[in-house]
Formats: structure tokens, sequence, C-alpha cells
């Protein structure tokens, strides 16, 4: 096996930057491979081409006849681009991409009269077999029937031969069985909340968009120093492997010279994103070696949620022609930094303004306050709902580590902001004297823009920070879908919205209030009711975790722990009253979830079990051997004083074997707790039994690997090593 390690190294060591020519400006290229604006224009009929827009821009439904006009050209754009298939691109709950090609080929009964086919009622709804894809209890596996059906607001698009059109994924029975379906309904309640309050401010605004900008984190490795580790493999992350003499404490790699391989991969990676309309933008080194970032433009959330979904496969069919295993696990090397995803996110009207960017007038400002505040309300009464979204077994490595914010979630808004709501605490109640209305909007709410400019740092350890114009939620994961969070994220702004509509109305009407009066007054009760929730210092600290405890804030460290969340009433109730998913819809997931994280620390428990009983073991018996016959070459050389001559040999070979012990004795009890595990039928249960019996194994088996790597010959130890994943360029 070793030479398998060797083999590996030899061909890494011998790759050459894969040549890549950049076919022409990006923003030529941009949008090329999608059924965008421009190919409708070309290619529908006037009717067509409106009745999409409609559907995009009001949710007007799109009846079959005007389907069949749209089929008929997206059908003439994709083979005009040499595509021979069609696809409905779907994002069931197992975290990726599915798809089921059809040719547009077709003959009549008796094989004659060939021709490319494709209806409306094929690109409206499909019908793929649903008895295999987690649904969490609302199907029966012998209840196969599941529907796909279009999504016109997330454009059509080729990918190799294949137009992919996205799509929902819904049961039988009507059930949202993926991740896109609560999404739209999301977006379309915080659509309606915010569109609302927009009004106290302009009249004008018709429509306001939730907006997302991902950033992705993710390590290359060559491929074939990663096909040489098995945990990398089967599980996407190293279970074993001592620490690189040299990790990132350098800070050498952040930010620098971007490798030659690597580069070359981002050029073709960043070519293939203009051809599907991803707006990719910035690209760099990350902290870790090997390890890097790339960010979008800003997008409207849905559509920024689907690129970023297409992204990553993109990614890893372009990492495969460049050599290259593309990891996206949250922390795939111990010792190194994780990787996150970066939810950026915010508020725009159909008037072109960013809710969550001060302007220059008093008006805008109160309006940029209410949002603002409205937001940090929504965490402070679901920071344990939104834990949950971003809660999974691969997570919860990465947070509360060193370079991501802990599993307790805080509000980061700087400190002048912190002083601006001060001042806005101190407003009287009731009805405001001329003087204190004159005082709020020429010196406190009229010069937040000034104080923006010097709000610009930053706090790495805040999993929810405010960063000028927009919220960065960064304890999101970088192997997770983006619409759990913005799912759960734009469900609790919508709801607060609400709320906050309520109580301004009820002020005018009830109390003859003016309306900034009541709005003022509102807004002043929240800022007191937040302070827990707002926290500028190092979220790394045990200093504040004992505060946040103090608070009352929740701190949940493991994924089933963090789950129990999602079922609460609270959240049951938030996600019906809004139309978001039904408690049937909510507790599949959860059921799912479970299962998911589960499954996963049974196949790392497996996989880890394996590698040290066959891989590490055998080598460290192999090594001690080699070890035993030198000792007694020694003794027929020097007799009794061998004992003496070959003390550090004997003192190795029992060394060797006290973590050959370590190792097997932990194996047989973790097998053994897995086992108790696997009796339970409660997916709770089952999963805390895992979490808290199964999983504490895996550091104590890789404890004794890890040391037997140092002790045992290089020439001899089959696994790669951290030195050679992570500075191999």
């Amino acid at each position: 096996m070793s030479t398998l390690r060797f083999q590996a190294l030899k061909d890494a060591s011998g790759r050459k930057p894969v040549k890549f020519e950049e076919a022409g400006k990006k923003s030529a290229l941009f949008g090329s491979n999608v059924f965008n604006d421009k190919a409708m224009k070309q290619y529908l009929t006037s009717d067509a081409y409106k009745g999409v827009k409609d559907a995009v821009q009001h949710g007007t439904k799109i009846d079959r006849k005007l389907a069949d006009y749209i089929a008929m050209g997206m059908k003439e754009w994709a083979l005009s681009k040499g595509v021979t298939h069609y696809t409905h691109w779907f994002q069931p709950l197992t975290g990726t991409t599915a798809e089921k090609h059809d040719a547009f080929f077709e003959t009549s009964y008796d094989g004659s009269d060939p021709v490319e086919k494709f209806g409306g009622g094929q690109l409206v709804q499909q019908e793929p077999d649903a008895s295999s894809f987690p649904n969490g209890g609302i199907r029966n596996t012998f209840e196969a029937r599941g529907y796909t059906a279009w999504d016109p607001t997330s454009p059509a698009f080729i990918f190799g031969t294949t137009l992919c059109i996205p799509t929902v994924f819904i049961s039988y029975t009507g059930e949202a069985l993926d991740y896109k379906t609560p999404l739209l309904r999301a977006l379309n309640a915080v659509d309606e909340a915010a569109t609302e309050v927009c009004k106290y401010f302009d009249k004008n605004v018709k429509k306001v968009t939730a907006t997302l900008g991902w950033e992705q984190e993710y390590f290359l490795v060559d491929a074939s120093l990663a096909n040489s580790r098995p945990d990398l493999v089967m599980t996407g992350r190293t279970l074993l492997g001592h620490t690189s003499a040299k990790g990132q404490q350098l800070d050498d790699h952040y930010f620098g010279s971007i490798p030659s391989r690597a580069l070359n991969y981002m050029r073709e990676l960043e070519e293939e994103c203009m051809l599907l309309g991803i707006p990719v933008k910035t690209r760099h080194n990350e902290v870790a070696p090997n390890q890097f970032e790339l960010a979008p433009i800003f997008e409207e959330t849905n559509l920024a949620v689907d690129h970023n979904s297409l992204l990553m496969d993109v990614m890893s069919k372009v990492g495969e022609r460049h050599d290259f295993k593309v990891l996206f696990h949250e922390k795939p090397f111990k010792g190194v930094n994780g990787s996150g995803k970066h939810n950026n996110w915010s508020l725009a009207t159909d008037t072109g303004v960013n809710l969550l960017s001060p302007s220059k007038t008093p008006m805008s400002n109160l309006q940029f306050l209410s949002f603002f505040i409205n937001t940090i309300k929504a965490v402070n009464d679901y920071e344990e709902l939104l834990r949950a979204a971003i809660a999974t077994a691969s997570n919860d490595h990465r947070l509360g580590a060193n370079e991501a914010p802990p599993a307790i979630i805080s509000v980061f808004i700087g400190e002048q902001l912190t002083k601006v709501l001060a001042e806005l605490e101190g407003v009287s109640k009731g009805k405001l004297s001329p003087e204190e209305k004159t005082d709020l909007k020429l010196n406190v709410v009229g010069k937040i823009p000034d104080v923006m400019l010097d709000n610009t740092d930053r706090n790495r350890t805040s999993p929810f920070a405010f960063t000028g114009n927009k919220f960065e939620f960064r304890a999101v994961g970088s192997s997770a879908n983006c619409a759990n969070a913005m799912t759960t994220l734009n469900s609790i702004v919508a709801k607060q919205l609400k709320e906050f509509k309520k109580e301004v109305d009820a002020l005018i009407e009830k109390k003859d209030l003016k309306k900034d009066e009541a709005i003022f007054n509102v807004l002043r009760e929240y800022i007191k009711e937040t302070k827990n929730i707002l926290f500028e210092g190092d979220g790394y600290s045990d200093a504040w975790e004992k505060e946040a405890k103090k608070r009352g804030l929740s701190n949940h460290k493991t994924t089933p722990a963090a789950l129990k969340a999602k079922v609460s009433k609270k959240a049951l109730d938030l996600f019906k009253e809004l139309n978001v998913m039904n408690h049937v819809e909510v507790e599949a997931r959860y059921e799912i979830e479970l299962e998911e994280y589960t499954k996963k620390i049974q196949i790392e428990g497996r996989v880890l079990g394996d590698i040290a009983r066959n891989h590490v073991i055998p080598t460290a018996i192999r090594y001690q051997n080699t070890l035993i016959e030198n000792v007694r070459g020694l003794k027929e050389i020097f007799g009794k004083d061998f004992e003496k001559i070959a003390k550090e040999q004997i003192s190795l070979i029992k060394e060797i074997s006290a973590h050959i012990e370590g190792i097997n004795s932990n194996v047989e009890a973790m097998t053994e707790a897995r086992k108790k595990a696997n009796a339970l039928t409660d997916a709770q249960k089952m999963a805390e039994m895992y979490c808290d019996k199964v999983k504490p194994y895996f550091e104590v088996i890789r404890e004794h690997c890890d040391k037997l790597e140092l002790l045992v010959d290089d020439e001899v130890w089959t696994l790669t090593k951290y030195r050679e994943l992570l500075f191999t360029r």
C-alpha cells in the first residue's frame, strides 16, 4: 500500500498546469448558455415572452398553451447550441443536485418519423421516482410518485449537451421534498412583509427582493493524493493524520500568489461560470495551505442559491480536468482552518434602494434603521432556529474553532452603530417634542452616513455581523445548500416585519401618534429587548461563553442538540403562519437531518475502524518486526550487553505495542457503542448516542494512529501525510 502513496506523490509532483486559453471577454461570454432575457426575446413569441416575464415579476401562472410556445422556443435555442437532452434540475434533501436526462429525440409508435420533440407538458412538469430520496416519513418506499415543476424565476441553462430546467420537487400529496420550495415561499413572505413596511417611506415600492452574495471556501488537493486516502474518498475529510510541522502559522498562504495549477483551474472555472451566468468576481488564497475562496456579485436569493448549487457541481467537474479533488467539507484537515460559506444578505426594493444601506436623508435613514433593527430583533427572537439552520455533522467540527464563529448566535454591529442605538433608546415614550424630533432627525438619524464611513471594522468571531450595507451570516458551512439558512433567515425577518407593522399601525390609530413618532417608539422598545443578542467582543473567549449563558443565549455545540429548535412550537407556528412549511414538512426535515447526521457519523466510524486496523496496525507491525529483527541481530553480535545497546529499539517496540493495543481496544469499544446506537428506533436518541457515545472514540483512536505515524519508518507508512496533501502544489 505504501507504493500507492509514493506513486501518488510521483504523479502529483510531476503535474504541469493544465493549459487553458480564455475564449474572450467575460462580459461577452456572460450568460451565453442561459435562456435569459436576450435569448427569450430572440426565440419566443411576444406573448410567450410576456408570459415568462409576468411569471417572474408578478407570480402569474403560465397556462399550458403558452407553455407549449415557451417550450418550442427553448428547444430551438438549445438545439442551436448542440444540445441533445433535457432534464429537470432540482435540489432534493440529499444536499446535492439531481437530474434525469431525456433525449429530445422521439419516433412514432412504429419507429418511423424521428423528430426532436419537447412540449409544454415536458417543460412544466416531470415525474421522477421519489422513493429513494430523503422524505422524513412523508412517503412510503412503495409510493414512488413525486413531481418536479418548472421554476420560471430561475432561467434554464445548458451544461455540456443538456438543457437544465430548474424545478421544485414535491410529493404526490403536495409536500415539499426539496430546498427550493420552502425558500420560494419564504422569499414571497419577506417580499410581502417588507413591501408593507416600505410604504411608510415610499408609496411607490411594489416589491422587495431578498439578495444574497455567498462566499465559497474550498480546498484543492491533487486527485492522486486524495484517492490514496480512503477517508478523503469516503467521508470528504481526513479522519487521521499527524499535523504538518508547517501549517498556516506563518500566514504566508493567505492572499498570497495563487499557485499556477490552481490559477489555471480558477480561470477555466470562471469561464464556465460566465457561460452559465454565475457572476463570480473574486478569487484568492485563503488562510490554510491549499485553501481558496471565490465570491460572486449579489443576486436575487433564489437565483443565487441555484447558482451556488450549480457552482459546486461545476467546480468538481472542472477539478477533474485539472487533476484536482475539490473538498467542500467544513473541516477536512485537523490543525488548519476549515471552510465556510458566508451568506451576505440584504433587501432591495424595485425602486433601486438597498434597505440596509444608509443614505443622506433622515427619512431614508429611518427606513434603514427600521429594517436594521427589525433584523436584529428577528435574530434575537429566533437565535436557536438560526443555529439549527446551519447544523450538520461536518459544520460541528468548524463552529467554535479558531477560524469560525462560535455556536452561540450573536450580532455584531460595530461601535458607532451601537452608539446610534443607545441614543435612539432614549427617545421619549409617546409623542415627541419638536426639539426632540429635530435632534433625532438631524443629529442622530441624519448623521448615520457619516458614522458609517468609520464603521468599517469586521469581527471574524461573529456569526451574524453587519458589514456596512448587508448582514453577513458567517456561520453557514461550506458544503451546505444556502437555501436552508436563507429560508430560515427570510422567514424570521418576514415574521418580525409583520409584527413591526402591526405595532406601528396600532400606535398611529390608537395613540394618535404621527408615523415617525410611532416608528421611533417601536424601535426604541426593540433596542431595549435585543441588547442580549448584541456582542462586539471576542466570540472565541471563555468569558463570552459564560456571559452568553448569563444572557440566556443558547450554545448548542452539536447538531442533535441544535436541531430540536426546528420542531419547537415556536418554529412550527412560524413556518405555518407564513405558509413556508406545514408541520409535516418541518418535522420531515427534522427527521431527515437527524438521520443524515447519524449516517455520517456511522460511516466515519466504519471508515476509521477500517483504516486503523487494516492500514495503520499492519504497517506498525511490519515496522515493529523490522525493529525486532534488528534487536535479534544485536543480541547475536553483542550477547548479554545487547539490552544496553538496543535500549531505544526495545523502547520503541513497546511503545508501538501500546498504541496498537490502544487502537484495537477502542475500535472494539466504538463498534459496540455503534451496535447499541443502531438498536434504537427514535431518531433523536440515536443521533444523540452517536454524538455522545460513538464519536468520542474518534479522537482517541486518531491519537494512537497519529503517534504511530511519527514512530513508523516513513518508507513503509501507507497513508499520504498532511505535509504532502497540503503542500503539494
